[in-house]
Order: C-alpha cells, then structure tokens, then sequence
C-alpha cells in the first residue's frame, strides 16, 4: 500500500457489487482514503460496504432531496469531502426512431439532471478545492449503433464537467471525465465482452489488443483524484486501450458474433 490517498475523503456514488465504482471504492480505501459508498439499492450497497469496510448511504440520483442528503451526511460523516465520483449509469439499447418520451426523461434525469445536481451539491461541499470525476464513456466520442440517448447524454455531461473545471478552477476545484470503452467484468456489460466471438471484434478495434476491465478506470480515478494530477482539470480521459483511433463493432457485428 503507497497511501497516495492518505487524509483524503472520497464520495463515490454509482456503486453495486461488481461494477466500476466498486472498484473504484475499493482501490481508494487501498490507497489510504476513508470512503463513502453511495447507490440506490441499499441492500447490495450494506454487504458492499461491509466487504470493503466503507460508509454506505442509500441515494436515487433522479431525486435531488437524495442527492443533497447524501453530500451533507458524507461530509457530517468523512468530516469533509475531498473527492467526489459519479459513476451512475444506464445502458439503454434501443433504436433511435423507437424512443419514446419516458426513455428519454429517464435517461436524462440518470445521466444529466441527476449529475449536474450532484455536482452542483459537491462544489458546495468543497469551498477548499477538491477533485470531481465523471464516469463517461468512448461513445460519447464514437460512435455506437442503437445507443443514442445513452450516448448524448455522457457527451453532454462531460461538456458540464469542462464548464466546471473552467469556473471553479479558482476555488481549488479539478473536474475531469474518464472514458471507458467496454469494460469485460462490469454487470453493464452483460458478460457479452466475454464471448469469443465479441472479444474478437473488440480486439480487432482496440490497439492494446484487449477490452478494459475494472481495474483499468480505478487506475485512472486513482491518478485523477491524486495530487499527482494536481494541475489536471477539464479533460475526458480515454481509458479505452486506444479505441477511440478506430471505431465501435456494428451492431450487426455483434448481432452476428452472439449468434456465432
């Protein structure tokens, strides 16, 4: 253990067993940070909590009254808040000319009203300066078939993210976005990457020859909410193996290597 976290406190909300912000928990509470896990099934978050030894607080990011509750009682609780995560999400697959107006209120109020609240809660809770992080994605860049409110909303979030980094620099705030390709252990991915087949395509389309894995963003949100990036603020950092210099399989691709 480096403790390159030691004295800091760190807000992750996004977490369920086996997903990145799990994973970005657990590499903090290595590195010396005491944390607080946040998510909305508070079942999964309690045996999370228990695992890894971190505070836990139930909190839907669609409801702002959960989101203000939770900054106040991490800080109440860490006695401070140095690092705040967003790792939230939904992967909706479904063809454009099929979403409808329910898909798209929740998708925003998921991955663009909820966050931007969050934020906005966070810079409150930090007057001293501190490192804020999306969990983006490499289709907020590039393209991926069937994706697209998915898609608009990560990329429109992340350009929230460079507005912060641009107007609380002066308050000591750093905010970047990391942008994962498709990550093999993470429940969003359904355990598709996996398969031989779309490992194939995958590889075929990633330089480093691999698809992410979970470790691969904690390594990144690590770096980020470390003083070794301390003069690091309104980036989108691909931690995508490259992918971002080729392309995204088709969904027929995919289709077709599932059946195969």
């Amino acid at each position: 253990m480096t403790e390159r976290l030691k004295g800091k406190a760190a807000l992750v909300l996004g977490v369920a067993p086996g997903n990145v912000g799990e994973a970005i928990a657990k590499r903090y509470l290595s590195e010396g940070a005491r944390v607080m896990i946040a998510g909305r099934r508070a079942d999964a978050l309690e045996a999370v909590a228990a695992e890894i030894g971190a505070d836990w607080l139930a909190c839907d990011i669609t409801v702002q009254q959960d989101i203000d509750h939770l900054v106040t009682a991490a800080a109440d609780r860490l006695g401070k808040i140095d690092i705040g995560v967003n790792a939230t999400g939904w992967g909706l697959l479904k063809p454009f000319l099929d979403h409808d107006r329910t898909d798209l209120d929740q998708m925003n109020a998921i991955q663009f009203t909820g966050p931007f609240q969050y934020f906005q809660a966070l810079l409150r809770a930090m007057p001293s300066g501190g490192s804020i992080i999306q969990i983006s994605s490499v289709t907020a860049t590039i393209m991926f078939d069937h994706h697209a409110a998915y898609m608009g909303t990560k990329a429109g979030i992340d350009h929230v993210i460079r507005c912060i980094a641009h107007e609380f620099g002066h308050q000591g705030i750093r905010a970047n976005s990391i942008a994962p390709g498709g990550v093999a252990d993470a429940p969003m991915s359904g355990g598709g990457l996996a398969l031989p087949g779309v490992a194939s395509l995958y590889r075929r389309e990633i330089p480093l020859g691999r698809s992410g894995v979970s470790a691969d963003v904690a390594d990144a949100a690590l770096w980020l909410a470390s003083d070794e990036s301390s003069f690091v603020t309104g980036q989108v950092l691909h931690v995508s193996g490259g992918q971002t210099l080729r392309r995204n399989p088709s969904i027929m691709e995919v289709y077709a290597a599932f059946a195969g």
